[in-house]
């Protein structure tokens, strides 16, 4: 076998990401998906779109218009000739991080020399589905939404495993002592740090102007204590989880383009950051909210660094419950180098696009603070947990 490669994230470019019903909504799925990797390339013009060994794009949905290989499909529309393949992935919330992990493990292997990956959900636009009737003719049939969690449940798994993503994250929140105040906090310091870095122009170069959009929908710079705790429960009747301490519904799509060293100086590519590990993990369905704890270890021990070696995290940030059970778990980090610019509570959680936003995000802030180590993780539905290592 041969020696492996060394395996960097060399550009990205992303969406905006548009809010529910938003600016970005009238705009196909499959066409969301491919306007970032039009720009990617047309940004490198010494890149040879030719060239391009493969196109990896997370997705958590594909039941409407991206239903056919959104990758194969996204490439096709952004102009790509048609001889570059491409491949979805679903992992659901670490959909696109999958795509990049994905990616990276073809680069390290020598399968591919450069490859695009990244990911797509156009939320907005999530059909709703006809299952299937078991009888000649049906007396009832229900449709189902796919926007965001479970559908069409298995009756044969535990009530506890199906419940919703937001139940769960509340319940372990609660086992752990974090409330509602706490919560709330959070939110309205990823609302406030997500503001701040697009005032300051630091995502200037990196998200492209989509449609009329260009800007992240969801970002409400007058989020205050007081406005959040007008919010009634979204999960239980009591309960410490509302609309605004959870990430809202989104679309955007991005798109990495990932490579090795000797690339990137054909290119004269400064890379973001050089992906050295990865870990995905697994857990009770309904404990999804602090699964990150081992994934992050496991990724961590893999190189051989501990928490201590790390200058920057960027946890994904599905649920304010479910940051602060995860980051309760790992004491010793300092929350000021937590998701410096915001999270997904502020800008946004388009699913498939979400994660390698996270990897992307560390990897800019990274090299603007002049280097060093950083993870980025994400909970999954289901009892999942990622994580991804990357040096500057």
């Amino acid at each position: 076998m041969n020696q492996l490669e060394s395996v960097y994230l060399l550009d990205a470019v992303r969406t905006p990401f548009g809010r529910h019903r938003g600016g970005l909504s009238h705009i196909r799925t499959d066409d969301l998906a491919a306007l970032p990797i039009a720009e990617l390339v047309a940004r490198h013009p010494d890149l040879d779109p030719a060239s391009i060994d493969d196109v990896y794009l997370g997705n958590t949905n594909g039941a409407g218009e991206e239903n056919r290989n959104v990758a194969r499909m996204a490439a096709l529309l952004a102009g790509l000739p048609v001889t570059v393949p491409g491949a979805t992935v679903n992992r659901l919330c670490a959909s696109g991080a999958e795509a990049l992990i994905q990616a990276g493990r073809a680069v390290a292997t020598g399968d591919a020399a450069v490859v695009v990956a990244g990911g797509v959900e156009g939320m907005s636009r999530a059909p709703y589905v006809l299952p299937k009737s078991d009888e000649v003719l049906a007396r009832g049939m229900r449709l189902h939404q796919t926007t965001v969690g479970w559908r069409m449940v298995n009756p044969k798994l535990p009530a506890e495993w199906v419940a919703s993503l937001g139940a769960c994250a509340e319940k372990v929140a609660g086992e752990l002592g974090i409330g509602r105040e706490e919560q709330d906090a959070w939110a309205v310091r990823s609302h406030e740090r997500a503001h701040a870095a697009w005032e300051a122009g630091l995502h200037d170069d990196y998200v492209m102007k989509a449609g009329d959009v260009t800007r992240d929908e969801s970002i409400r710079p007058g989020t205050t204590m007081e406005t959040l705790a007008a919010l009634a429960p979204a999960f239980t009747a009591d309960g410490t989880v509302t609309a605004g301490n959870s990430s809202p519904i989104n679309d955007g799509a991005l798109a990495a383009l990932v490579g090795t060293q000797a690339l990137a100086e054909s290119l004269g590519i400064e890379p973001l950051g050089r992906i050295v590990a990865s870990a995905t993990v697994a857990t009770d369905p309904d404990r999804f909210s602090v699964a990150p704890v081992p994934a992050i270890a496991k990724a961590l021990g893999r190189v051989g660094l501990d928490h201590a070696d790390v200058d920057l995290w960027e946890i994904n940030e599905a649920f304010a419950a479910m940051v602060l059970s995860t980051l309760s778990r790992l004491p010793d980090i300092d929350l000021e180098r937590v998701n410096v610019h915001g999270g997904a509570l502020a800008l946004g959680h388009p699913l498939g696009a979400s994660a390698p936003r996270v990897v992307v995000d560390l990897s800019r802030e990274l090299r603007r603070r002049g280097g060093g180590v950083g993870v980025a993780a994400a909970c999954i539905g289901v009892g999942l947990g990622q994580a991804v290592v990357v040096r500057v």
